[in-house]
């Protein structure tokens, strides 16, 4: 355990998480039980009989000094108890720690009971045996306001997913109506951007293909400078591409083309309203981080291309980085490690990054990578040399590991409360 532990003077304390029941089992040092597998509901009053458990043993036992307190981080199921139990005022006095744990290591770790029963709750016992070995890598339950700010920091990680989700729903229809322009490519593609407000246009305001091969050049070029404010710099060029991506895709029967325009309609007005909700998210990370772990947030600002979101998206899932003892146990907890797939000096170029961590930071870490490979000329040439090393899933293994380099940087400038200087990101 990364704190200083006094084992003989501590309560351990297992709570295994379920949506209406909980159970709890409280072990010493010796591994003698204080509570053995109670069962207590997941609620207010619930989480008050449990305190006055707990405290109970502490008062008739005074050998004990202090309370950790181990529960699997099982969902939403286990916030209120673990804001419930930290706050605690009866159990204050014994320097509680609540520790929301991987259920993955928790599970690793009981298949090293041989003989382990499959009573209800045996789980409590196994957590509350995994803190009394020590196994316990993490920073205690941080409180409300780290939880206000993740709050925030995952909903803008599903807002971003929805966006992509939409999006790669709606080219399915965009192929079906418009087959050559789904098609194109960055390079050949008329607009900067797919999804922009002319785009839209060309996809939602013609209902078929031949109503943009018999339009004429200049009523093209008249629409798309409408549509684009006059924002595009070769409108006649983009709409001659336009127009030949139209009469080369394929021909549907007149009934589908109405359906499938409705529902790309649809698809854009969803991605612009998910974009606003991003937008006011973004709004809300900003305020709510202010004050929090200052020093260490002021560290990653400093970072080129960063940016404030996604410091805050890190702060949110790491806390403070004495949380960890190296980079490598930073990396591991966000998942960006690979297992062992190698023979001799054979080094595969498929082996699957773990993705076992924190899902949550190892996106936050991984989109933060791709903006610093944008401000940074360092990470730009290491990106571009590990993207030339392959012919598989180059964009992915680079960023990947380019995300890996970046673990270590983060890590050193946190752990020395340096700021970013060109010099340390080599």
């Amino acid at each position: 355990m990364k704190e200083h532990i006094d084992y003989l003077s501590t309560l351990f304390v297992g709570i295994d998480i379920a949506s209406r029941i909980h159970v709890i089992s409280a072990l010493d040092f010796n591994q003698d039980f204080f509570i053995k597998m109670k069962p207590f509901e997941n609620t207010k009053e619930g989480a008050g009989i449990v305190e006055k458990m707990i405290a109970d043993v502490l008062a008739d036992n005074h050998q004990f000094k202090y309370v950790v307190i181990g529960m699997e981080s099982t969902g939403f199921y286990g916030v209120h108890l673990a804001n419930y139990l930290s706050t605690s005022e009866l159990l204050a006095p014994f320097s509680v720690r609540v520790y929301c744990l991987n259920p993955k290591e928790v599970k690793n770790y009981k298949k090293s009971f041989n003989d382990i029963g499959k009573n209800d709750g045996i789980d409590s016992f196994v957590i509350a045996d995994f803190a009394r070995v020590g196994r316990i890598a993490i920073k205690p339950w941080r409180g409300s306001q780290y939880l206000a700010l993740q709050r925030l920091t995952r909903h803008r990680m599903h807002i971003t997913e929805c966006i992509t989700r939409e999006k790669t729903y709606m080219l399915n229809n965009i192929y079906l109506k418009f087959s050559e322009y789904a098609l194109l490519r960055n390079g050949e593609h008329p607009f900067s951007n797919k999804y922009g407000a002319t785009a839209e246009a060309i996809l939602t305001e013609f209902t078929t293909n031949e109503d943009i091969v018999n339009s004429s050049i200049e009523e093209l070029v008249e629409f798309i400078n409408s549509k684009s404010k006059g924002r595009i710099a070769d409108p006649e060029e983009t709409a001659k591409i336009v127009q030949a991506a139209a009469r080369n895709s394929y021909r549907l029967d007149k009934c589908l083309y109405e359906p499938l325009t409705i529902s790309i309609a649809s698809s854009f007005n969803c991605i612009s309203s998910f974009e606003k909700e991003l937008k006011a998210i973004d709004k809300a990370i900003l305020q709510t981080v202010q004050g929090l772990n200052p020093e260490e947030y002021t560290v990653l600002n400093s970072i080129p291309g960063i940016g404030k979101v996604y410091s805050a998206g890190i702060l949110a899932e790491i806390g403070s980085i004495k949380a960890f003892q190296n980079a490598n146990q930073l990396a591991k907890y966000c998942g960006i490690v690979w297992n062992d797939n190698d023979s001799g000096d054979f080094e595969s170029e498929d082996s699957r990054m773990s993705k076992a961590g924190n899902r949550y930071l190892r996106y936050y870490i991984i989109e933060a990578t791709g903006s610093v490979i944008s401000h940074c000329p360092e990470y730009k040439a290491f990106y571009q040399k590990k993207y030339a090393e392959t012919r598989n899933h180059q964009h992915k293994r680079a960023l990947a590991l380019t995300s890996r380099k970046f673990i270590r940087l983060l890590f050193g400038l946190l752990d020395k409360g340096q700021l970013y200087s060109p010099e340390k990101g080599r």
